[in-house]
């Protein structure tokens, strides 16, 4: 939280509007390039009310598109670096299991992007991961640089590193209007403040932010049902605390994927998710209709039984989370197109924490006018019709 006493300025050398994972890395790398950044947040930190809080996420170099694959080194690197500026663990490693059937493209990708020649069958997946079954046709890519980054205590961490670096972070403040020009005037529920350059990471509440500005982004947010399944003999191996993470694609049944994260935030609850949710809005995200059924935990209830015997069919805790997705579940990292100075970061589609220290700086690199340092062409706003039709 901002010191109360900590007199304010009007100008800083760069903003950033939005202090989840994305933003707060943005504004951490500009920090560390000793720009005068301020950081803003509409909520009171830390909450809960986005897509970076919770205990934990997948960290993983099997990736089935190339892009996102060259990137994971990078970002291995330098959450390593912000454990040792930070002096805490953020990361645990347990490997991971990709399973689905066999010649799926996506599976065959994360195999080629592993540049590992071989598949887990039965009896291979049973020494890695013992209480997933793996059924008749189907296959398995073990990752073992995988594991749990702890985002809650990642995220403190970024935004500590960044403040010690100089950094202003000022939580509780919403921003009300965004005004362009070469020096552009943010206004918000507690201030003015003025900057050569601003870099947009608002999550689900980036649409309403930029559609002032002359832009109509395809960013759809999802309300996530995060569940917890109890194991039924508590300490398992098989599926508890010292069990893998894991993915399912290609499934039939569960199309856009199912995930799953070892005991660690509840004792002898499992986390497995389903990789999509419902529409919402951001503003009301936990009015769920009366009367309308999850299906989602129903399939999930279905996997559990036929995957994973060794937990409870129906999970004793169920949370939310948002996701905010692109059409195609690519991120948008791009200059604004009249704007220049303004840099957007958006639509990272429930699987963006784990390549966070690496957005951040590809925006950071963009808003200082600098070449990136992986190539935002795949992330290019336009590649999505009617974009720009608004424009101002």
């Amino acid at each position: 939280m901002a010191a109360l006493n900590q007199p304010r300025q009007a100008t800083y050398d760069a903003i950033v509007i939005g202090a989840g994972i994305q933003g707060s890395f943005a504004a951490y790398h500009l920090a560390q390039r000793h720009r005068d950044t301020l950081l803003l947040e509409q909520f009171i930190l830390p909450h809960s009310r986005g897509s970076s809080h919770g205990q934990s996420r997948i960290t993983r170099s099997a990736y089935p598109q190339e892009v996102y694959a060259r990137m994971m080194p990078d970002c291995f690197h330098l959450w390593e670096r912000l454990e040792a500026e930070a002096g805490t663990s953020l990361y645990r490693q347990t490997g991971l299991v990709v399973l689905g059937p066999a010649g799926n493209l996506e599976l065959e990708g994360c195999r080629r992007n592993l540049g590992t020649g071989g598949v887990l069958d039965a009896m291979g997946l049973a020494r890695h991961f013992p209480g997933l079954r793996l059924h008749a046709g189907e296959v398995a890519v073990w990752d073992d640089t995988a594991g749990v980054l702890f985002a809650d205590r990642a995220l403190r961490a970024v935004q500590d590193v960044f403040r010690r670096h100089g950094g202003t972070l000022r939580d509780g403040e919403k921003v009300l209007r965004i005004e362009p020009g070469a020096v552009l005037t943010i206004t918000t529920t507690a201030g003015v403040y003025r900057t050569p350059r601003l870099i947009i990471t608002a999550g689900a509440w980036t649409g309403a932010l930029v559609a002032p500005l002359g832009l109509r982004l395809p960013l759809q947010p999802l309300r996530i049902n995060v569940c917890y399944w109890r194991e039924k003999e508590l300490g398992t191996p098989s599926v508890g605390r010292a069990s893998p993470c894991f993915m399912a694609l290609g499934l039939s049944q569960a199309p856009h994927g199912i995930f799953g994260l070892p005991a660690l935030e509840y004792p002898g609850l499992v986390k497995v998710c389903y990789h999509h949710g419902s529409p919402a809005d951001p503003e009301e995200r936990d009015r769920a209709p009366l009367g309308v059924p999850h299906p989602d935990v129903t399939l999930l209830s279905s996997f559990i039984s036929s995957y994973l015997p060794g937990l409870e069919p129906w999970p004793a805790v169920v949370e939310t989370c948002l996701y905010t997705n692109t059409p195609d579940e690519d991120f948008i990292l791009d200059r604004h197109p009249r704007f220049s100075n303004i840099i957007i970061g958006a639509g990272f589609s429930g699987h963006g924490f784990k390549l966070a220290p690496v957005v951040g700086k590809l925006l950071c690199e963009l808003s200082l006018g600098e070449e990136p340092s992986h190539s935002t062409a795949p992330f290019a706003m336009t590649r999505f019709p009617g974009v720009l039709q608004a424009v101002l």
